[in-house]
């Protein structure tokens, strides 16, 4: 393999100053080995990782084990005052512990956002809609301590990439491996170069990802929008092997409303707003290492001048249609009509934050709406950012758009119908056949690497896994049945 790398990512002091090529990162940590701050000593340490961290116990079971541990000391001493008792008191004891740890300090912040357009008129016994009266509350962690903590984390020292890079072989064919392999990052490189005082930086992109998850077991129905977020230089493999590389950032705000304004225009630009106004809040401490690099410790343990900057956004496509500003059912990432997608391969048309700042100066916003599919009431976040461009972000949503989307909503489906077409003339034929594919998916005996799907591929409800798992064993069973399988070998 040969690789060009761009020459960012200098090691510096902790002043900033670039170190001579060789020379050793200083040492991670000058803390005496038996300093156990805030702990008093290894044992309560230990007794704490382990309630909060591997047993994940309750507070109920965590207090009444420490009521039997003092118990047994009572009793093995005699009820002798001087005799020392657990380590902790209780669950609360232990809370306040952990929450004055210094490393890794993110607490939890909020804030309110209400809506602050002009209010309906009203004939003076309407009252105003719920949701432009209520106060819409968010909760965030700092996501600079949180990069920064990422950042110097020594677990990624040999999973991480301190500057853009692309990968050839021998025989000239680049190969794309992480974030930092891609064209994007080098890109970004290039801007960040054009300012002489980012030399030498390392570029740390912020990958961030939202889903509004709604939660109805044990609580009721209750709706949650979490924000996530990573940095571009860990390796995928650290990122998915769940070791800290993706952090919860942020509760985002809900807003409810009554039935009759579900379909209101003022709510539903309010709703699309507080969205992005919400996001551009949360990260507005990452905007000054924007423009000014800053100073922090890597996982190799040097120290590096780093720039931030808005990375790829992962969200499935409801969600992704929201972060573009884009209508529903158009695509976030280019031009092409949404009854003429996959006309041109690859689209000749993307959308650029450029392109549609031309637009909203030239068309009005029903147009914008009907021909170009874009919201133009709708501020994306990343405009309080330099170097982002919302539609460069856009991440492809493998699980709904590739292996369920591809595979389940079409591939399987097109199957049936197909069936169903061919054997109009005979019915229950194609149902017998559907039911013959089922049995032939039942009897794959066991391998590795292969699932085995004992009621065939009808159940009710899909995951990613059953999809990727049905991938490997669908096309043998289906081939008999049709009259081109070379079509569906091809197709799949």
């Amino acid at each position: 393999m040969c690789d060009d790398i761009v020459t960012i990512g200098v090691p510096c002091d902790i002043e900033g100053s670039p170190l001579p090529p060789g020379t050793l990162p200083p040492p991670l940590s000058t803390q005496d080995s038996d300093d156990w701050t805030p702990f008093t000593d290894r044992v309560q340490f230990e007794t704490t990782d382990f309630f909060f961290r591997d047993a994940q116990l309750s507070q109920r079971k965590i207090d009444t084990i420490l009521r039997l541990w003092a118990a047994s000391i009572i009793n093995a001493t005699g009820g002798d005052e001087a005799a020392a008792g657990p380590p902790l008191v209780d669950h609360k004891h232990m809370h306040s512990l952990i929450d004055s740890i210094p490393l890794g300090d993110a607490p939890w912040r909020s804030f309110t956002a209400t809506y602050t357009g002009v209010p309906p008129e009203s004939d003076g016994g309407d009252e105003l809609p719920s949701w432009m009266t209520a106060r819409h509350e968010v909760w965030y962690r700092d996501p600079r301590t949180i990069v920064r903590d990422m950042l110097a984390n020594p677990d990624f020292g040999k999973e991480f990439d301190a500057g853009p890079f692309r990968r050839y072989d021998p025989n000239g064919s680049r190969h794309y491996q992480n974030l930092m392999s891609g064209n994007w990052a080098w890109r970004q490189a290039d801007l960040i170069a054009e300012d002489a005082n980012c030399h030498g930086s390392m570029f740390v992109p912020i990958v961030l990802g939202s889903d509004k998850t709604t939660v109805s077991v044990a609580t009721g129905q209750n709706d949650y929008y979490p924000v996530y977020i990573s940095i571009g230089n860990v390796h995928n493999n650290a990122r998915r092997s769940r070791r800290n590389a993706v952090a919860l950032l942020a509760f985002l705000a809900i807003p409810k409303c009554e039935k009759q304004y579900r379909n209101d225009e003022k709510y539903r630009r309010f709703r699309r707003q507080l969205f992005h106004s919400s996001l551009a809040t949360i990260l507005k401490s990452l905007r000054p290492g924007m423009s000014t690099p800053e100073v922090t410790r890597c996982p190799d343990g040097h120290y590096r001048r780093v720039i931030y900057g808005v990375g790829p956004y992962i969200a499935d496509y409801p969600e992704q249609v929201l972060v573009a500003c884009v209508v529903q059912n158009w695509c976030p990432i280019c031009l092409d009509h949404r009854t003429n997608l996959g006309s041109e391969d690859p689209p000749q048309h993307f959308r650029s934050r450029i392109h549609t700042e031309a637009l909203l100066e030239k068309f009005n916003s029903n147009q914008l709406w009907d021909d170009y599919g874009v919201v133009a009431d709708a501020i994306p976040f990343t405009n309080d950012f330099p170097r982002a461009d919302v539609y460069e972000l856009i991440a492809g949503d493998l699980l709904h758009q590739l292996i369920k989307g591809s595979f389940k909503d079409h591939l399987v489906t097109w199957v049936g119908d197909y069936l169903k077409i061919a054997h109009a003339d005979t019915p229950g034929r194609a149902e017998e056949i559907l039911a013959e594919i089922d049995r032939r998916i039942a009897a794959v005996p066991p391998f590795p690497g292969l699932r085995n799907f004992y009621q065939g591929r009808d159940f009710k409800q899909w995951t990613g896994d059953d999809s990727k798992g049905l991938m490997k064993v669908r096309v043998p069973p289906g081939c008999p049945h049709l009259e081109k399988p070379a079509l569906l070998i091809s197709t799949y």
